[in-house]
């Protein structure tokens, strides 16, 4: 089986399964609001975390507890109706809860096993972080990009995605960083100019859990 068809099999069975009888909570962000300025200010963390994730929480556990009663009922029709919110809002945890984590600030630098992986994949890091960088600002309307591995043969690849689609589910890569280009991510600081945004990302990531994630994979 493939990277992708047997990440996604079993990560949508995770997903749109899980039970109604354990609430998702709001992770708590591992540093204070205005721990990554001046590259993001406290005010767009403050907001992003607080009012936009959890928003996804909130809608999630209403999804799941519709869903649980539409799965008691044998209702199908209304199994099939809920799959789209339930995939955004799902998504929209999974994607913040990584985003947290793999930004930081002063956070070392990659290992020397995935700078390894980076040369033989990319080149070189500056070479990696301009791919990366040119895909993302590319996306049209609001998404991600993903830098990820696939499991199976552990080659790395860059990855964008609309709206709040989740990369493993999506891809069968595992995410190890990613950069979030919805506007509530960065308009109060950078307004239109998204590409000093994405740019300005790479002083904030986390290296160490990024290395951290590539290592247990």
């Amino acid at each position: 089986m493939s990277c992708v068809a047997g990440r996604i099999l079993g990560a949508g069975k995770r997903l749109f399964y899980a039970s109604s009888l354990s609430k998702h909570t709001l992770p708590d962000l591992p540093y204070d609001f205005n721990a990554l300025e001046p590259v993001i200010s406290s005010e767009i963390m403050q907001l992003h975390h607080q009012k936009h994730h959890n928003t996804y929480v909130t809608n999630l556990n209403m999804l799941e507890e519709k869903i649980y009663d539409a799965t008691a009922k044998k209702d199908i029709s209304q199994l099939v109706a809920l799959q789209p919110a339930f995939k955004f809002n799902a998504g929209g945890h999974l994607n913040h809860s990584i985003l947290w984590q793999v930004m930081g600030k002063d956070e070392g630098e990659p290992s020397k096993e995935l700078i390894s992986a980076i040369n033989r994949d990319f080149g070189s890091m500056a070479k990696m972080q301009d791919k990366l960088s040119a895909a993302t600002i590319g996306v049209q309307g609001s998404g991600w990009g993903w830098l990820g591995i696939c499991p199976e043969n552990k080659k790395l690849a860059i990855r964008t995605l609309s709206n709040q689609d989740p990369l493993e589910a999506t891809t069968g890569l595992v995410p190890l960083f990613g950069i979030d280009v919805w506007e509530h991510a960065y308009y109060l600081q950078y307004k239109n100019v998204r590409p000093d945004y994405v740019k300005a990302v790479w002083k904030v990531a986390n290296w160490k859990e990024i290395s951290k994630r590539f290592s247990n994979v």
